[in-house]
Formats: C-alpha cells, sequence, structure tokens
C-alpha cells in the first residue's frame, strides 16, 4: 500500500495544481517579457538609488 501511496501523492498534486492553474485563469503560461530596454532602465533606476552617496550612514 506505501508503494501506491508514493504513486498517489505526485499525481494527486498534478491533479490539485491543473485544477487551481484552471480556476486562477492561467490555462497557458504567458510568452516571456521581450521589453529589454524597460528591464535595463528599471535596473540601472535602482542601482543608481541603491548606491546613492547621501544614504542614511550610522555614525
Amino acid at each position: 500500500m506505501s508503494a501506491v501511496l508514493w504513486l498517489l501523492v505526485p499525481l494527486l498534486a498534478g491533479v490539485v495544481a491543473g485544477v487551481w492553474a484552471c480556476a486562477v485563469g492561467r490555462r497557458r503560461p504567458a510568452p516571456p517579457d521581450r521589453d529589454t530596454w524597460a528591464d535595463l532602465d528599471r535596473f540601472q533606476h535602482m542601482r543608481t538609488a541603491l548606491s546613492a552617496d547621501d544614504h542614511c550612514k550610522a555614525a
């Protein structure tokens, strides 16, 4: 019976994940984001914000 249980657990996990995906409305994964320049701009903005010298420093 334990061997059947080891096969049943992944099967049930897959079925539950499929039902959850349908309930959420993502029947197919979205295509990858191809807006590389916007990602680069966001990264550069975050990098400059984190590397600014006017951060609060402990004295």
